[in-house]
């Protein structure tokens, strides 16, 4: 079983991954300190599951696991200091909570659990956090893009960019479809989604295509595919 341990405290991965030691069949694949390593190491990774802090900064573990593509979502086990945060991670998805200091004799317990299932954590609730914020990576630092700020989001071979109505280009590891399920972003193009708010016009093309202008001069291919249904979520005739 591969595992991922996401918290910002050092002393708790560690004690965490002494923990985890003894079981011959767990394999901890990686440490993060954030949640944007986290969600990294999650989409490049694939773990099988999760033992995520609740509290981080920035971005807490809750908020992660809402910008994590559902189809890649591993089992998650959450940690929290908080015993009053169970019902939150449920609330959110959750596989199991531990308290911190973790017990033994309760981490067993969950180690069975894992072992008992596979797939993805059940669905107890279903998740449907909206994103006001798009977490991007910058050299030493994380942007939180906020949506209304946006004129599109495209996935290149390089990977997923967000472009704000200011012109600024900036790389996410969130997917495409996360972004699309939650937030008000509308699909344009296979790989293209635009804000709504953004659109200044739609030059309609001979061959059934079109194309969008947004209010920065920003033009977005808009995809016969997809077309139909961008003027009806548009309301236009």
């Amino acid at each position: 079983m591969k595992v991922l341990i996401i918290d910002d405290e050092p002393p708790a991965r560690e004690e965490l991954r002494r923990l985890l030691a003894p079981y011959d069949d767990i394999e901890i694949i990686g440490e993060c300190a954030n949640a944007i390593e986290g969600i990294a190491a999650v989409n490049r990774r694939s773990p099988d599951a999760l033992f995520l802090d609740i509290r981080m900064p920035r971005i807490t573990g809750l908020e992660m696991l809402a910008m994590l593509d559902p189809e890649r979502r591993p089992r998650v086990v959450f940690l929290t200091a908080h015993e009053e945060h169970a019902l939150e991670a449920f609330a959110e998805d959750a596989f199991d909570y531990l308290l911190k200091p973790v017990d033994p004799a309760r981490l067993d317990k969950t180690i069975g659990r894992l072992r008992r299932s596979s797939g993805p954590s059940p669905s107890l609730f279903e998740p449907n956090r909206p994103l006001g914020v798009i977490p991007c990576s910058g050299q030493n630092r994380v942007y939180l893009v906020k949506v209304g700020e946006i004129d599109f989001v495209v996935s290149r071979t390089s990977g997923v960019f967000v472009v704000t109505n200011g012109g600024q280009e900036r790389f996410t590891e969130l997917t495409l479809k996360t972004i699309e399920e939650r937030t008000p972003l509308l699909r344009c193009h296979r790989q293209v989604l635009v804000n709504p708010e953004a659109i200044r016009e739609i030059v309609f093309q001979d061959n059934g295509a079109a194309e969008i202008v947004t209010h920065g001069e920003a033009r977005i291919p808009v995809s016969r595919r997809h077309l139909a249904v961008l003027k009806e979520r548009l309301s236009i005739v």
